[in-house]
């Protein structure tokens, strides 16, 4: 890894950039002053830029200066919880592409659920292992290289898919997706006809280094059913999903 090279620029008493020599910018938000010293020293070590916020509302305002590639966000938080955070951000078009991880003790399912039908790429569980985490980013980095070498307009079934803008098009209309929706559809478009379990497409989209629920394919196939129609995806019942060129 490159050394990183540390320049602080107050903010305000509880929030410091650092600007190194990094490519990825990442957000740290969570109220725990522990765990964002702990993820502070172990991100800048590799070169990673970072900014803190101790809250949700926090998080949005330092998002919209910071310009952050991926927010590492803590779900229990006060002044504003990072679900209802993170909603609010992919309500705004900058921040559709950016990468989301959730940060929380909480193990239940329906947490996870809710984590990503507001819109999260991720979710890890406290403690949180610095190791792991930056394999997870080292990984989340290698996908996106692998992607960028694929077919950047796939044309198919009525629909032009650009991975170039991360844009989909219907006609004349213009559909804009969050990241992780865009590469479920995408990958599914690439090879139309060929169903996937939900394994395959959480090793394809997620990785096998991460740990989500199969659940979650479901809660993205539904919402990019809600935006580009639902006759795209079929489901195969027992089996998993396809694109569908009928």
């Amino acid at each position: 890894m490159r050394q990183a090279i540390l320049l602080k620029l107050s903010v305000n008493p509880k929030q410091t950039i650092v600007q190194t020599g990094s490519n990825y910018r990442i957000l740290i938000v969570d109220d725990e002053p522990n765990i964002v010293e702990l993820l502070h020293y172990n991100l800048t070590r590799e070169g990673y830029e970072v900014a803190e916020a101790n809250n949700g509302q926090k998080a949005i305002e330092t998002a919209q200066t910071f310009k952050p590639d991926v927010i590492l966000m803590d779900v229990m938080m006060p002044v504003l919880d990072g679900i209802a955070a993170c909603r609010q951000l992919r309500e705004m078009p900058e921040f559709r592409q950016t990468h989301i991880i959730f940060l929380t003790a909480r193990s239940e399912e329906f947490s996870e659920v809710a984590a990503f039908d507001a819109g999260a790429d991720d979710f890890i569980t406290k403690p949180i292992k610095p190791r792991a985490l930056l394999s997870r980013l080292a990984a989340l980095a290698r996908r996106e290289a692998q992607q960028e070498e694929q077919e950047q307009v796939i044309n198919i079934a009525g629909l032009r898919i650009d991975r170039t803008s991360f844009a989909v098009y219907k006609g004349d209309k213009k559909i804009t997706l969050p990241k992780k929706e865009f590469e479920l559809l995408a990958f599914l478009a690439a090879t139309p006809n060929k169903v996937f379990t939900r394994d395959e497409l959480l090793n394809s989209i997620w990785g096998s280094d991460v740990y989500v629920i199969p659940r979650t394919v479901d809660v993205h196939i539904r919402k990019v059913r809600e935006k580009v129609g639902e006759d795209h995806i079929r489901t195969i019942k027992g089996v998993g999903y396809k694109f569908n060129t009928d």
